[in-house]
């Protein structure tokens, strides 16, 4: 079957779902945002905003000496060699597509499985170089988080687990916009990804630029998000 790229005669059962959901989770985030009960959920981004500039950096050869993420929503990726100026975008421009990939995932079952199942082997990797007890901790606490899920999705009529992936990629993607327009845009934070990128990129352009920049991008791929998804449902 040829994908429904027009997306002619949307939107059906599956479709409405998709959109209702993502909707719920939209408004359910914006309205806990100030919350203690978003908040570990709020660290996951964050561990994917730091587990990118990882990855970047080993794919360019380089060495992650260590990955941080702290109680109050900062983090750090420690790391020698690689290709600084491909090191830097990745944390935000990964997060964004961290999250755009989950919420894809969330539309079919098995991708939701392969996907909890992907986070859980990352969760466990990151547990081995976590450098505070509070990444150690969020790894920890998410590695039972998901197991339970599953278990409930695999032995009960609890199926939840492709509402949680799901969750967790609009989460993901909400908050790396709203995070690259606070720390890049609505205040110019010295010491952020932007602002060192400015510095070593010859272009013209100041950290608030580059801020504007990848917050495009992320808004980029939250909306690639949802019209794959529905592609994917038609």
């Amino acid at each position: 079957m040829k994908p429904n790229w027009e997306l002619k005669h949307c939107c059906n059962h599956e479709q409405v779902v998709f959109l209702i959901t993502v909707s719920v989770c939209t408004v359910v985030i914006l309205a806990l945002w100030r919350t203690i009960l978003l908040k570990p959920f709020k660290l996951v981004t964050v561990f994917l905003h730091e587990a990118s500039h990882a990855i970047v950096c080993k794919l360019t050869c380089g060495h992650v000496e260590g990955i941080q993420v702290h109680a109050d929503e900062g983090g750090a990726t420690q790391t020698r060699g690689g290709v600084y100026w491909l090191i830097l975008p990745a944390g935000y421009i990964g997060s964004s597509f961290w999250g755009m990939l989950l919420i894809l995932a969330s539309t079919n079952l098995l991708t939701s499985r392969i996907a909890a199942g992907c986070f859980l082997v990352s969760l466990l990797v990151v547990l081995c170089v976590a450098k505070n007890w509070t990444l150690r901790g969020l790894c920890i606490g998410f590695i039972v988080f998901l197991g339970v899920i599953w278990v409930l999705q695999e032995t009960t009529k609890v199926r939840v687990l492709r509402y949680v992936i799901l969750f967790i990629g609009v989460m993901n993607s909400l908050f790396s916009v709203y995070d690259i327009y606070d720390d890049l845009i609505s205040r110019r934070v010295h010491s952020s990804d932007a602002e060192k990128f400015a510095e070593v990129c010859p272009c013209p352009c100041n950290g608030v630029g580059w801020g504007i920049i990848w917050g495009f991008i992320s808004f980029i791929f939250l909306c690639g998000a949802m019209y794959l998804g529905l592609v994917i449902l038609s």
